[in-house]
């Protein structure tokens, strides 16, 4: 099935102590400290259905990055917001909330580990991994499938901002993707059915699922995305996904960016200047 079409999504007004939203109630800036950061959305999500936050701002001398996840608690009920969100609401119980490293990498998946609500293990960036060696290529593809469950990944991934001559100096530009934690990197969260009563919870990094970090959780209560803008990252605003079909613009883009090696290329074709920033996404 594909994702239903998305709710304009917004904070909930109930939030850390640190916490400022800004009027429009989609940018959370944690103020002060490194902590009382944990942001919720204002409405339960819809099975399939992605809560996507962009980083916009660090703070350099924390350690630490974003915390994502889904909590069966109703945010309007509780009587003080936990400091943090690992592993003060996580021990408050039906919280399933994940730290985000600096190389966050898939899911392990590992037979007779199908307990309820268990948190598969995440290979560390030292264990290596077969699928980091595979060739990368620029984003083509038009939609994230997650099972049954299909996101358009336009709104999806992060891009940074490309430079003269970083399609040379730096392999990201290659890729057009940016490392998990750093500034307009996109990372989001979403719950898939499993059954009548029960979800994984899976998490997006820049278009790329990264596997079922928790299983069998519980779908009898609603469920509310949990962000927590800890330590070093200093503000996150929401990227709204549209649902549906493609736009012709985006077609357009997909085709360009499928005869060409990276970003920078776009600048020796012979295109009109604003379809070549569309293109880069600038």
């Amino acid at each position: 099935m594909a994702a239903a079409l998305g709710q304009f999504m917004e904070f909930h007004p109930v939030h850390g102590t640190n916490v400022r939203l800004d009027s429009s109630a989609t940018k959370a800036t944690r103020v002060e400290s490194f902590a009382n950061g944990i942001c919720f959305s204002k409405h339960p999500l819809n099975p399939g259905e992605i809560f996507l936050v962009e980083i916009e701002d660090k703070e350099l001398g924390w350690c630490g990055h974003l915390r994502i996840g889904l909590t069966a608690h109703d945010p309007g009920t509780l009587d003080t917001v936990p400091e943090y969100s690992l592993p003060d609401l996580v021990d408050m119980g039906e919280s399933w909330v994940f730290a985000i490293t600096r190389n966050h990498n898939k899911v392990i998946e590992q037979e007779g580990h199908e307990e309820a609500g268990q948190a598969a293990g995440v290979r560390s960036a030292d264990g290596g991994d077969e699928m980091e060696n595979a060739p990368k290529k620029f984003f083509t593809d038009t939609h994230l499938c997650i099972e049954n469950v299909c996101i358009p990944k336009d709104k999806l991934v992060g891009r940074s901002r490309p430079g003269r001559f970083s399609h040379i100096l730096d392999d990201l530009y290659k890729t057009n993707i940016l490392p998990p934690t750093a500034r307009r990197s996109r990372i989001g969260v979403l719950y898939v059915p499993k059954g009548q009563t029960i979800a994984d919870l899976h998490i997006v990094i820049n278009g790329e699922d990264m596997g079922a970090c928790a299983k069998a959780i519980p779908t009898s209560r609603p469920l509310y995305a949990v962000v927590d803008v800890f330590a070093a990252t200093k503000c996150v605003r929401i990227i709204q996904v549209e649902y549906g079909f493609s736009s012709l613009q985006t077609l357009c883009r997909k085709t360009i960016q499928k005869h060409i090696v990276h970003r920078m290329a776009l600048d020796w074709l012979e295109l009109p200047e604003l379809l070549k920033r569309f293109c880069k996404f600038e």
